[in-house]
């Protein structure tokens, strides 16, 4: 015990005094704990600590916490809407990616085809934890690219699902697969059901229940039980941890709690982060390393460039040259799953030790190069995608007050923003077409991208500090949306919307909508005055 306690408190000081000198050249705080792993290993001659289960465990449930915050992010209607970036895009990349490696690893360098297939599930996949943590720390996860980018994600994590059962079924020696998928849609219908039926019920009595005692110390406490509860249900179930604190994440979204849940769990979420990539480090054997440096440096380069092309042509198909770009460059890396995807095809004599180790490397030296890339993306960008037009970013919002949201830049939106303008008024626009951001840019509008029914956005662009929401959209569903996440502030919201029809006005009774303005029946109004201006 007393051993762990100073190992502990040595990286953490390790850990501080490194990325306070990173930080002052700009390097990310992710390559500050990978060194503090590797420097406490080979200070402390702690290797037979690197396959430790129980340090294993805790550095998972960063990336718990961290799908987690991410599912607080996703509706239900959410999800729906980014099925196109989710199971299109997702699925083309997980596909096309594992194909094309598993041709090369067999036909190429002549690997055995169940280490094939483990290679290339495993390089198909990318760094959650690197990649979302940098979107969601400034704000790049509203953007286009942030949000092809997070979609991917999502399907590469609920990929890794059926990429661990098919380890299992190469390990029995030819078992019987029926039985396997049998038991995996079994578990899976029981999850589910759990989750959404009875879980969803038992969290929000207990969010309700302990956000009424107005007792800090146990809303913080519920909190952590739903997350680690429902993790340890889809790990019992046989899934991964994070799949089911993503979905608890969801169930949440939908309730009036998500913003306190977001904000009180954030400081866990980063320092179980921090504790996962020092395990990370932990795994560089620097001798191996530096003994078999061309092969590995070789492999990631070859992995990069393969993904990065992949996936640019997959987002291509529905996006502009330059989200395409960025959505590549920073899904090129291999993903923290492959140490467990590797670890386990290792474990049961899937793949040859010294092979297993180099694949491990790739991993680490992908993880430890990515944040250099990423947070170059819009140079590196530039260099293949020369767009006149570039989309704002929300970190350079600032602090707003007694402001004028305008969501939409459609004709109306148009109009809307003109009169604004010429009565002095400061005014933002949000529109989740890109076209429109791109028609908005071009006129030297302030305006975003992003779809203003998600929380996150409306926290960006400072709602609860605006004098007025004014909905000026033409889809019915997506008003309501937009209304009943302005709606769920404490302060009430000077909210107007614009309507085309009887049907959308009667859909939007319910909700405390300040002025419901009618197209046609304004219009008819004004002709009627100006008929009765002229008979005068």
């Amino acid at each position: 015990m007393h051993d762990i306690l100073l190992y502990g408190t040595l990286a953490l000081g390790i850990s501080i005094i490194l990325n306070l000198i990173l930080k002052r050249f700009g390097i990310p705080q992710i390559i500050g704990y990978i060194m503090t792993g590797t420097i406490i290993v080979y200070a402390f001659d702690l290797r037979h600590m690197v396959d430790s289960e129980v340090l294993h465990v805790i550095g998972e449930f960063g990336i718990v916490f961290l799908m987690f915050t991410i599912g607080l992010e996703i509706s239900f209607g959410r999800m729906k809407e980014m099925k196109r970036d989710v199971f299109f895009n997702g699925g083309l990349q997980v596909l096309l990616t594992a194909l094309f490696v598993y041709l090369i690893s067999v036909y190429l360098f002549n690997i055995a085809v169940e280490a094939s297939m483990i290679i290339a599930l495993a390089f198909s996949l990318s760094s959650t934890a690197v990649v979302l943590t940098y979107l969601k720390q400034t704000k790049k996860i509203h953007l286009p690219y942030g949000q092809r980018s997070m979609g991917i994600l999502i399907f590469q994590d609920i990929a890794v699902i059926p990429i661990l059962l098919l380890i299992g079924f190469l390990s029995n020696d030819g078992g019987d697969v029926t039985t396997i998928l049998t038991n995996t849609v079994i578990s899976a219908v029981i999850l589910l059901s759990a989750m959404f039926i009875i879980g969803k019920r038992m969290m929000t009595w207990i969010l309700r229940f302990s956000a009424n005692s107005q007792v800090e110390e146990l809303f913080m406490g519920s909190v952590l039980v739903i997350v680690i509860g429902a993790s340890l249900l889809a790990d019992y179930a046989g899934f991964t941890y994070s799949l089911g604190a993503f979905m608890a994440g969801m169930i949440i979204a939908e309730t009036r709690y998500h913003h306190k849940v977001e904000a009180d769990i954030a400081p866990f979420k980063d320092l179980l982060l921090g504790t996962f990539f020092v395990t990370v480090g932990m795994k560089i054997d620097v001798n191996f390393f530096f003994s078999n440096i061309p092969v590995i440096i070789a492999l990631f380069v070859a992995v990069l460039v393969l993904k990065a092309l992949l996936i640019y042509f997959i987002v291509r198909s529905g996006s502009d040259k330059e989200t395409s770009v960025k959505t590549a460059l920073a899904l090129s890396q291999v993903g923290e799953f492959s140490f467990a995807i590797f670890a386990l095809a290792s474990l049961n004599g899937l793949l040859e030790e010294q092979m297993g180790q180099i694949l491990v490397l790739v991993v680490v030296l992908s993880m430890f190069l990515t944040p250099f890339i990423i947070t170059r993306i819009g140079m590196i960008g530039k260099l293949f995608a020369k767009e006149e037009l570039k989309e704002k970013d929300y970190s350079g919002l600032g602090e707003r007050k007694n402001h004028v949201i305008v969501c939409g830049y459609s004709v109306v939106g148009k109009f809307v923003a003109r009169e604004l303008r010429r009565r002095g008024v400061e005014y933002i626009i949000v529109d989740n077409s890109y076209k429109h951001v791109k028609e908005g840019l071009l006129e030297n509008e302030e305006i975003y991208y992003g779809d203003m029914s998600r929380p996150s956005i409306l926290h960006a662009l400072h709602a609860e500090n605006a004098s007025a929401v004014i909905i000026t959209l033409d889809n019915p569903e997506k008003k309501r949306l937009i209304s009943e996440a302005v709606s769920r502030y404490e302060k009430p919201i000077n909210l107007i919307v614009k309507v085309v029809s009887l049907e959308e006005k009667e859909m939007l009774q319910d909700l405390p909508i300040h002025a419901i303005v009618d197209g046609k029946e304004e219009v008819a109004k004004i002709l009627v005055e100006h008929s009765m201006h002229c008979r005068l």
